[in-house]
């Protein structure tokens, strides 16, 4: 049998500090949208965003998607990280797809940046918190794995048909 040679405390430490990175840039993001924090549009700003993008209806989409980014908030504290970090996911494939026609490099407007924070928010749903956070203390029955894959099914299928309407108001617009 092979040794063991992950150490689990640096393993702790490195899921810490990726729930900080990711959990807190999701939540300004998310308060951005929301309350117009940080320079943010607030939500009138982002219904208008949403429109403009092709999301119907425009309000509901605002609120899903600054609601999903701000749950990054928990993510960061490593409370109900792994339903609260599917759900970031969700909001990174929407906003992955409208950027992906600008190609991958942020700089040119691609979907890089989104991508990254989707990816590693799906990471942190499937590998969970880690020891230090609010969930390893509580033990709450949706800390569990399969709580994880169940989210990031349930939020994949969500963004799915989120993008599956966008396109169709962007199909009616051009028709």
């Amino acid at each position: 049998m092979p040794k063991k040679t992950t150490n689990s405390r640096a393993l702790d430490a490195g899921l810490l500090t990726l729930r900080v990175a990711v959990g807190a840039t999701l939540f300004a993001h998310g308060a951005q949208k929301l309350l117009g924090w940080f320079g943010g549009p607030g939500i009138d700003g982002t219904t208008a965003g949403m429109q403009h993008m092709g999301f119907e209806p425009a309000k509901t989409s605002a609120v899903a998607a600054g609601v999903s980014e701000a749950a990054g908030g928990l993510v960061a504290l490593g409370v109900g990280t792994r339903v609260a970090a599917a759900a970031g996911a969700a909001a990174m494939i929407a906003a992955a797809d409208v950027h992906r026609p600008s190609g991958f490099f942020a700089q040119e407007g691609g979907f890089e940046y989104p991508a990254v924070l989707g990816l590693a928010s799906a990471a942190l749903a499937l590998t969970g918190p880690g020891r230090y956070s609010v969930d390893a203390v509580v033990k709450h029955p949706l800390s569990r794995e399969g709580a994880g894959i169940a989210a990031l099914v349930a939020s994949a299928a969500g963004a799915a048909g989120v993008l599956t309407r966008r396109k169709k108001a962007l199909a009616l617009k051009v028709g």
